[in-house]
């Protein structure tokens, strides 16, 4: 039987994988995708996260390819106002990067990601945890962890409230592209007095930007859905840089502010990290940081069930960790954002006063 059976791989599932492996346990990671994505996502890593990863023998690469000391160009009603550090130790990095190199990892030891591979459901008992697939197939495991994202079929199955608020209105729109003849230099943040903006920022490693922006309303009031020609009409509305035409779309998403907590994260054998047990705003870049801390807390929590005795005060440990750090970052997000939204009104002023 395995010991640890992982559902979603993400930077939070990854991570939790080979904090276990490294660790002599047993694992499988389930996923329902068809396979990797190339999504930028999560676009950076704090110095925690790079020690957890660094631990793993897996941020050597990612500290090779991202960028530190990222300059915020920050423009207002088309005209250019100043430049601002972006501060921190961390690194810019795409999301999708950071899963690349953990898979890597995670095959060296000799474990890979099992796709197309939809949990179902999900029992336990006094010796396991059975989960069933969508394709007839199950799978038996001492413990088993949802690691499958805000939308976690693993918390949906186990009953556990995701307790908290949506806004009902998207409040951006996101995306991957390419703007061939704009500097790659800076992440391009501009406002305008009207409202609303739009922000490029070059992704490490690769030759797009990851977009976000207001989004675009229909004349209803409504919000367009994402499209390569939206993201145009915005850019051209609030950046007003002739002459950049903006290409190849790889990823195209809306975002609203969701800030909710699961109300407990551990169903006996079956426990919740990263997303699928709290999701919150953008603003400071701490969801795939989180979810990453999350995994190295329960990684620690599981291999020291397995090693012995006293299972339950060790299995306890991570919800009386993790709770209440989860509970301060959505606060913490929460007041971020908002400084945010305030800031962008004010010439000189971006995304920086989420950050610190």
């Amino acid at each position: 039987m395995t010991d640890v059976l992982i559902v979603g791989s993400g930077p939070t599932g990854l991570t939790l994988a080979c904090e276990l492996a490294s660790g002599g346990a047993t694992v499988r990671v389930l996923e329902a995708r068809s396979g990797p994505h190339r999504e930028s996502r999560g676009k950076g890593l704090t110095p925690d996260s790079l020690k957890v990863l660094a631990g793993l023998g897996a941020a050597e690469g990612l500290e090779a390819i991202g960028t530190r000391g990222v300059v915020l160009r920050k423009y207002f009603d088309g005209a250019h106002v100043n430049d601002t550090p972006s501060g921190g130790e961390g690194i810019l990095i795409g999301q999708w990067q950071v899963e690349e190199a953990l898979r890597r990892r995670l095959a060296d030891l000799g474990v890979t990601v099992e796709y197309e591979a939809r949990v179902t459901e999900i029992t336990q008992d006094g010796a396991g945890v059975t989960a069933s697939l969508a394709d007839g197939r199950s799978v038996r495991a001492g413990y088993a962890a949802g690691c499958d994202g805000g939308h976690s079929s693993v918390r949906r199955l186990l009953g556990i409230p995701f307790e908290g608020r949506t806004e009902q209105t998207e409040t951006m729109v996101l995306g991957d592209v390419r703007a061939p003849g704009l500097s790659r230099a800076y992440w391009h943040q501009w406002f305008t007095s009207e409202g609303g903006g739009i922000l490029l920022c070059p992704m490490p490693g690769t030759d797009s930007f990851q977009l976000q922006a207001s989004p675009e309303l229909s004349e209803n009031g409504e919000v367009l859905p994402p499209s390569l020609e939206s993201f145009q009409r915005l850019f051209d509305r609030h950046a007003r840089v002739p002459g950049i035409r903006l290409a190849d779309p790889t990823w195209l998403s809306a975002w609203r502010v969701n800030i909710r907590m699961a109300g407990r994260i551990r169903e006996g054998r079956i426990f919740l990290a990263g997303d699928a047990a709290h999701v919150h705003p953008i603003a400071g870049g701490l969801g795939m940081n989180t979810g990453i801390q999350d995994a190295a807390a329960l990684g620690r929590a599981l291999l020291g069930a397995l090693a012995g005795p006293a299972t339950e005060g060790v299995l306890d440990a991570y919800e009386a960790e993790r709770l209440p750090a989860a509970a301060r970052v959505l606060a913490d997000t929460a007041a971020r954002h908002e400084r945010v939204r305030v800031a962008i009104r004010e010439p000189g002023r971006g995304t920086e006063a989420g950050m610190g």
